[in-house]
Parts: C-alpha cells; sequence; structure tokens
C-alpha cells in the first residue's frame, strides 16, 4: 500500500514547480559597486525563483513570510517570483500590511534615534556598498506616515535566512535590484 502515499506526494509537488529567474540587468555603477560586496556562501533554498503562488493574494503584491524568510512578488496567472530573505529578529519583527510609498538607488542610511540609542556605533552615511542599505530600498508607509521599515539590499549576503535584522527585510543586492524594477510605488505589502 505503498502506492498511495507515492501518488499523493506526486500530486501534492505537481502544483510547486521552480524555475530559475535570470539576473536582472544593472548599470555600470551597479556593477562596480557590488563587486566590493564580499562575496558569501549561498544557500540554494534562498535564490531567486519563479514559484507557483500559494498566497492568495492579488497580482503586484509582496508578501514577506518571516518565518520561511521568503519574499514572495506576485505574478499574474497563479505565478510568484521567491527571494529569500533576512528579517527582524524576535525583539524587532514587524507584522502588518504597509504600501511601497518610495523606492531608491544605493539610498542613503539614516538610522533612527532608537537604533542609535541601542548602538552608539552606527551613523548615517551616503548610499554605496557598505552602506547597510545596500544597492535599492523599497520605502514602507502606513496610511501614508512612514513606518520606518524598508525593504533594502545588504552588504551583509551571508545573513540572507536569518532572523537578524532590526526588522527591515533584507535581500541579496541583485535580488532587490530585481524587486526594484518589477514592483511600482503604491505596491501593497504584507508582512506575515
Amino acid at each position: 500500500m505503498r502506492v498511495i502515499p507515492a501518488i499523493a506526494c506526486v500530486v501534492l509537488l505537481a502544483g510547486c514547480t521552480f524555475k530559475a529567474v535570470p539576473d536582472p540587468k544593472v548599470s555600470a555603477r551597479d556593477a562596480e559597486f557590488m563587486a566590493l560586496v564580499p562575496d558569501a556562501e549561498f544557500d540554494p533554498h534562498f535564490a531567486r525563483y519563479q514559484v507557483s503562488d500559494l498566497t492568495g493574494q492579488p497580482p503586484g503584491t509582496i508578501v514577506v513570510e518571516t518565518r520561511e524568510r521568503q519574499l514572495y512578488l506576485v505574478l499574474p496567472d497563479g505565478k510568484a517570483i521567491r527571494y529569500g530573505v533576512t528579517v527582524g529578529d524576535e525583539a524587532y519583527g514587524w507584522t502588518g500590511t504597509a504600501t511601497v510609498s518610495r523606492k531608491a538607488e544605493w539610498p542613503a542610511w539614516n538610522p533612527p534615534a532608537e537604533m542609535i540609542r541601542r548602538w552608539p556605533h552606527v551613523h548615517a552615511m551616503q548610499g554605496g556598498p557598505m552602506n547597510p542599505l545596500g544597492a535599492r530600498a523599497l520605502y514602507l508607509s502606513d496610511h501614508g506616515k512612514d513606518t520606518l521599515y524598508r525593504i533594502h539590499g545588504t552588504n551583509e549576503p551571508e545573513k540572507i535566512g536569518q532572523a537578524v535584522s532590526s526588522g527591515c527585510i533584507r535581500m541579496r543586492n541583485i535580488d532587490v535590484v530585481d524587486l526594484f524594477d518589477r514592483a511600482p510605488v503604491g505596491a501593497t505589502v504584507i508582512v506575515r
């Protein structure tokens, strides 16, 4: 009677397809800056793939599954692009619904006052390869008010798949460029 469990597994996996998504085109500045970020060993589980959409959200929605350490950009036709992410650790995690209120390339970093109180060594810095926001940032707001949370790149790619940030959603720089190119200002973001 091992046939029934085997058939059940085939049926369940039939709806789950993984398709590699090519890297986006980047500018000469992007390539130069990204080359300055140290390489890290990378778990293929957190690679960028097109998958079957299991979020139940409309196309264009960004869904962050904090327990999975995955971000999904919902596409038409029951598909999504899945990206590995770093999420906030338990003390700093955030969940809720927000809107992408603006986007920036190689953004400046201005840590909030509460972060500076926790870690006096942090300071504002201009955009670039050593900036913690990485190659791109999507700024999140709730009814027009800045949440102070971002979806952004990282200069610590070795931490993808972990819960170590101060609440922001971090992505590999090449992945955040891909998301930045696909997701417009006004996109809905659900963090759960």
